[in-house]
């Protein structure tokens, strides 16, 4: 076997080793870091968890002088665990090079990190491991992980009355002069939802029903784009684009999912709202949410000015 391919299977440090630039470096390696989680792109990956697999090796700036034994001196393994941990919690991810560009980018937001090697392994899809591996270093990251700060939008639940008011134009008007990121909830129209008797798939069909309702407000006002994804969202408020929230893949996504049901659209969106850190969560023609844990006000239908 060459040497080429004998590295393309090696262990991370190996490869660091190998494709090391002129100069020292030091290394500190995670190895065989086992975590059970959901991923997946498949529907058999969805509501189970597999074993999941970490080798990482990050190379970093030798220290300058002593160390003194001294662990703020230098970059802990607990670090890298953590930076694991963080993004598995974040979200329920299909790829694991997402999640492997995701952890690289996060370690090399430590000072002392240069270059990050993440190998992660599916070790229950197949009769071996099935992985990905990338390498990443600090001056070609997309963005600062830390540096971000997530706008705080304001939430507008509206009832199927107030999609359907004459005031919605005159509401939106008012919402987007305020200068603040707006995301729109809706629950699911007034139309039956069909009932299957199962769970899960109950909890599917309500959720599209919510994005059913969802595109019928898009089609009242223009400015109303329906998104599905953090990304989408995440774009859309720094781009003071009005939002209508379609629940089903944050909601099924979601490491720590809400507990309401989506019959229960009004708490459903108090719980989207808390995620997202969203300012306030008005709620127009419809009773407020108990236990919400971000400011509420509820507004009539009727009343014209917000």
């Amino acid at each position: 076997m060459s040497s080429e391919i004998r590295l393309a299977f090696a262990h991370p440090s190996e490869r660091s080793e190998a494709t090391a630039s002129h100069g020292p470096l030091d290394r500190i390696s995670l190895r065989d870091h086992i975590v059970e989680v959901e991923i997946g792109a498949f529907q058999a990956e969805r509501g189970t968890t597999q074993r999941v697999c970490f080798n990482v090796v990050v190379e970093v700036q030798p220290l300058t002088g002593p160390i003194d034994d001294d662990v703020d001196r230098i970059l802990s393994y607990d670090r890298v665990t953590e930076a694991i941990a963080i993004e598995l919690a974040a979200e329920r991810l299909n790829l694991l090079e997402t999640l492997a560009e995701r952890v690289a980018e996060r370690i090399l937001l430590e000072p002392q990190a240069v270059r990050a090697f993440v190998r992660i392994e599916k070790l229950d899809r197949g009769p071996g491991a099935l992985g990905v591996e990338i390498v990443r270093s600090k001056d070609a990251i997309h963005h600062d992980v830390a540096a971000e700060e997530r706008p705080h939008p304001r939430l507008v639940f509206l009832s199927n009355e107030a999609i359907a008011s004459d005031n919605l134009s005159a509401w939106l008007d008012q919402l987007e002069s305020r200068k603040r990121p707006l995301i729109l909830c809706v629950g699911a129209s007034d139309l039956p939802v069909p009932q299957t008797g199962h769970a899960m798939t109950q909890r599917r069909i309500d959720l599209l029903a919510i994005e059913q309702n969802a595109w019928v407000l898009a089609a009242r006002d223009d400015r109303c784009v329906v998104v599905s994804t953090r990304t989408e969202l995440d774009w859309a408020m720094k781009h003071h684009q009005t939002c209508v929230w379609a629940p089903s893949k944050i909601v099924l996504d979601a490491v720590d999912g809400p507990s309401a049901k989506p019959a229960d659209a009004v708490a459903l969106a108090a719980w989207f709202a808390a995620t997202f850190e969203a300012s306030e969560m008005m709620v127009i023609g419809g009773d407020l949410p108990t236990d919400a844990s971000v400011p509420l006000r509820a507004v009539p239908v009727e009343q014209r000015d917000l």
